[in-house]
């Protein structure tokens, strides 16, 4: 079978790029299964941000297979992504960034009476920071894409020697990095969505 070469792998080895692969983390250890009030939900999310994940889970074979591989590894700040990535790598040491967190959820004002499922609350609350820049005093989205743009050149230099660079964050947060790659050129060349454990990988074009 013929070697199909890019212009990144056509160079010589100290030039070429890495892949960059993001990774959503694992089951975070906190049931969606209730009803709850705009009130609830920002209750509900403060506890999302500090909890860990569900306990025994096995990261998936492609996404332990790309980190056995990658020359860095790098997660979140936050418990849930930490804990995903030692779940992934075990002892071996890895950075970790706070300009990778999740962008704030504060839910819409809505009446008390109101007790929505805490995935549908996401979702307005997102549409509502994203689209009415409803942020409560929280990051807003200029900010977070400024934000995302700084992990992008975070990231890009770290696969600059030619390793792969696998990042454990957030599924919002790991779309707006995304973004800010392709901006720089980059090639989405495999995505699984942003379900645990999902991965996204990006490649120099």
């Amino acid at each position: 079978m013929a070697t199909v070469l890019t212009a990144d792998s056509a160079k010589p080895a100290a030039l070429r790029r890495g892949a960059i692969i993001l990774a959503r983390h694992g089951e975070p250890a906190l049931s969606r299964k209730v009803r709850l009030t705009a009130q609830g939900y920002r209750e509900f999310w403060a506890r999302y941000e500090v909890l860990g994940i569900v306990p025994g889970q096995t990261p998936p074979d492609r996404l332990r297979r790309l980190a056995a591989e990658c020359g860095t590894i790098v997660s979140s700040t936050r418990l849930r992504a930490i804990e995903s990535t030692q779940a992934l790598v075990g002892d071996r040491p890895f950075a970790r960034h706070e300009v990778l967190i999740e962008a704030p959820l504060p839910p819409p004002d809505f009446p008390s009476w109101l007790r929505l499922s805490p995935r549908f609350w996401g979702f307005l609350s997102r549409v509502w920071w994203w689209f009415l820049n409803h942020h409560e005093g929280q990051e807003t989205r200029a900010q977070a894409e400024a934000r995302a743009d700084r992990a992008a050149d975070l990231l890009v230099e770290l696969a600059a020697d030619g390793g792969d660079v696998v990042v454990l964050a957030h599924g919002f947060f790991n779309h707006l990095i995304g973004r800010s790659l392709r901006r720089r050129g980059w090639k989405l060349a495999e995505s699984e969505g942003y379900k645990y454990w999902s991965v996204r990988r990006f490649e120099p074009s």
